[in-house]
């Protein structure tokens, strides 16, 4: 179930021209550069979360001076620590990729790579936005270039993952496919068994009820009996053992 958006608040020192203000709601939305007439007003998202729908919105103005403010004062130093915090979070997720111990890493990876490669590519978007109404500013150019490379590092991070998942989903689909095949044998073999068992217990107890064995052949029939006892006192062990072995 998806929760609302928390409503917002632009700093208290972004006094943004109307025409700015206009295209603004109650929500921050997706990423993206507002272009009004004089000025500019950048949207960029926080690291997101995974399982977290909500996106917690970073604000940087372009005053009608050509100089930026942001939410600590004037400057873009801010838009250079929200890189830093992507790159962080990308390279602990190909950290824990890299030392995956299990299917569920795996998936907890997914769900934090899926986020972040959508992420960085809006962030892209945005920066680019900036560009074109700033064409001159090189702090903003040298961010766009670095948010290149934080997104193409999230989408391969979510490659690999997926990649690694359905490698390790066809290994095990392999395992279980061999360990049916041995299991049916094993059935087979019992059946078998029980089928001969049966067959001389009814010869034996025919012989029994009407004294129709030969002398001579009393001995026999009575070794193949015990015989068929001792196997089938035998089979079902080593056929445990191998149910046992194949698990």
């Amino acid at each position: 179930m998806l929760t609302p958006w928390k409503s917002f608040k632009l700093p208290v020192h972004f006094e943004i021209e109307p025409e700015l203000r206009e295209q603004l709601s109650n929500r921050p939305g997706h990423q993206r550069c507002l272009d009004g007439r004089d000025e500019l007003l950048l949207v960029l998202h926080e690291v997101p979360l995974a399982g977290v729908p909500e996106r917690e919105a970073c604000f940087f103005w372009r005053r009608r001076d050509g100089r930026w403010a942001q939410s600590g004062g004037s400057g873009l130093s801010e838009l250079g620590e929200l890189l830093d915090r992507y790159a962080e979070v990308i390279d602990g997720q190909e950290e824990r990729l890299a030392g995956k111990t299990g299917v569920a890493d795996i998936c907890e990876v997914l769900r934090q790579a899926a986020p972040l490669a959508r992420a960085t590519h809006n962030l892209v978007v945005a920066l680019e936005q900036s560009m074109g109404a700033d064409v001159e500013n090189r702090e903003i150019r040298a961010s766009r270039d670095r948010a290149r490379e934080l997104d193409r590092a999230a989408e391969l991070l979510n490659t690999d993952a997926r990649v690694i998942l359905d490698g390790w989903q066809a290994e095990h689909a392999g395992e279980q496919s061999g360990v049916v095949r041995r299991l049916e044998a094993v059935a087979l073999r019992m059946n078998l068994l029980g089928g001969f068992c049966l067959a001389l217990l009814g010869i034996s107890w025919l012989c029994g009820m009407h004294g129709t064995t030969p002398a001579l052949l009393g001995p026999l029939v009575c070794g193949i009996v015990l015989g068929a006892g001792a196997t089938g006192s035998v089979l079902p062990w080593l056929a445990s053992r191998k149910i046992r072995g194949v698990r």
